[in-house]
């Protein structure tokens, strides 16, 4: 069965094997811009490290997505969906740079919600210092903070993470879907 299509709206397309590079350096542009903005300097590297982002879309239950609008490239996201659990992560999502600001990312996270109903917990991570994406999942996609990692309480795979310090204090949300029983 295929998914609703909305055409005023974003879209997902899973992203081919073949387009991996393009999409890792276009998470890379936006997740850079972000630590740009929040300390008003360039970075010294991109973030995430390429090899996270492949990790991350070879990883075993891993769902890789194109965002579209009217069929052009907006953003992407990667997900991780544990289909007997019913608790699936949100491991990247980003909008580019230069669509920010035109409810894209509310209508792209609308549009994995649909894709994805049997879900019964979402969950991300983003840095503490991104405020554009805790107003966004917290005030627009309804997730809820639910711990604080910092250098007294690292998060689970801080030492696997590879990147600038600045990483060490990441919120985790959650988001409980409500399904009538």
């Amino acid at each position: 069965m295929d998914a609703p299509h909305y055409p005023d709206l974003v879209t997902l397309e899973r992203l081919q094997e073949s387009d991996l590079a393009e999409f890792a350096r276009a998470l890379q542009e936006a997740f850079t811009a972000g630590a740009q903005e929040a300390f008003g300097q360039p970075q010294d590297e991109l973030i995430p490290s390429v090899e996270d982002v492949y990790a991350s879309c070879q990883a075993a239950n891993a769902v890789t997505y194109r965002l579209l609008r009217q069929g052009q490239p907006v953003g992407g996201a990667v997900l991780v969906i544990d289909a007997h659990s019913g608790y699936n992560s949100l491991d990247f999502f980003f909008i580019s740079p230069q669509a920010h600001g035109r409810g894209l990312g509310t209508q792209a996270w609308q549009a994995i919600e649909r894709a994805y109903p049997q879900t019964r917990v979402w969950e991300t991570h983003t840095p503490y210092f991104e405020k554009r994406n805790i107003h966004f999942y917290l005030n627009k996609c309804g997730f809820k903070i639910v711990e604080f990692y910092h250098h007294q309480h690292p998060g689970p795979h801080r030492d696997e993470q590879s990147g600038p310090e600045m990483l060490d204090e990441m919120f985790r949300f959650e988001k409980r879907m409500d399904h009538p029983d």
